[in-house]
């Protein structure tokens, strides 16, 4: 994290067609973790502010959320995720952990009242990846057995309760005993050890780990099952096992983000539901390479909240 540092800037100026938000809540997603191991940044692109998270007011003091994806839908076929010149925020345009930050303003969406802004901004990279992984790729229905890989992390804390919520029941994984408690806590059927075989052949797996789970996954995923695959946090190169695929026609597909049509579908899920995030903890942006170090290490479960307004300033 050495080349992360912590220093006064300019406001910036926003272009015609974006908005300038006042963040007052950001969160930490693995995301950040890869940009400052030097993964899809070329040089030439920094300096960069990270933070691909925010919630706070626009230029005329309305409570918004941020979608972070920055892309056209007419150029994905009414998806920005499948825009090939998409990026997310803090990729080609300075991120949210910042007190400022400039979106198009397509990308803002008004944050419900019953929603506060801690909650708001651990929604849209983490949950919107869950619910986009589970409901639109993998077509998730009431009584579907879902394996989610990992349960201490932001998607997969998300997968489990999105998945429980909507009538699934959930296998969840975690090297750490707290977390497999945790797991059953947010609605998991059980929590499994690494490895260890589920009681039943699941219909969908939500796999964010990569490398060292990937076995386990297609060994659990029944005949004909989809394996969602939307991160690779212990590496990206697994063994393929191509004979069981296809003898057993099993789906892999991959899944980015979400767009902003089902990030409101997410936000009218957790009106209907109650469902709010995990959120572990919350610090100043001043603290952030705590709170990176503990993504690091696994220690956090759920999301960490950055609240980047500084102490004593005020607007």
């Amino acid at each position: 994290m050495s080349g992360l540092v912590l220093q006064d800037v300019p406001r910036p100026i926003a272009r015609t067609g974006w908005a300038s938000v006042r963040v007052v809540a950001s969160s930490l997603n693995m995301h950040d973790i890869w940009t400052l191991r030097g993964v899809g940044h070329p040089p030439e692109r920094l300096p960069m502010t990270l933070g691909c998270d925010a919630a706070g007011y626009d230029g005329d003091g309305n409570p918004v959320i941020v979608h972070p994806i920055i892309g056209n839908p007419d150029a994905g076929n009414g998806d920005e995720t499948l825009d090939p010149d998409r990026a997310l925020l803090s990729e080609r345009h300075d991120g949210a952990f910042a007190e400022y930050v400039n979106v198009p303003s397509r990308n803002l969406i008004p944050k419900p009242s019953w929603l506060s802004f801690e909650e708001a901004a651990c929604l849209p990279v983490a949950w919107g990846t869950a619910y986009r992984m589970l409901f639109t790729i993998a077509r998730l229905r009431a009584g579907d057995r879902v394996l989610v890989q990992g349960a201490g992390g932001g998607v997969a804390s998300a997968a489990i309760r999105l998945a429980a919520a909507a009538g699934a029941v959930v296998y969840s994984t975690s090297r750490d005993q707290d977390k497999r408690e945790q797991a059953v806590a947010w609605g998991a059927r059980a929590g499994l050890a690494p490895g260890e075989r589920v009681p039943e052949k699941v219909d969908i797996v939500v796999e964010t780990v990569g490398e060292a789970t990937w076995s386990h996954s297609l060994k659990s995923l029944r005949p004909g099952g989809t394996l969602v695959v939307a991160g690779a946090t212990s590496g990206p190169d697994p063994t393929a096992d191509l004979n069981r695929v296809f003898y057993l026609q099993q789906r892999i597909v991959g899944s980015t983000g979400c767009t902003r049509g089902e990030l409101i579908a997410l936000l009218r899920m957790l009106d209907t539901t109650g469902l709010r995030p995990v959120i572990d903890r919350a610090l100043r942006l001043e603290e952030i390479h705590k709170g990176l170090q503990l993504m690091i290490d696994g220690a956090l479960v759920g999301k960490c909240v950055i609240q980047p307004q500084p102490e004593g300033r005020t607007y």
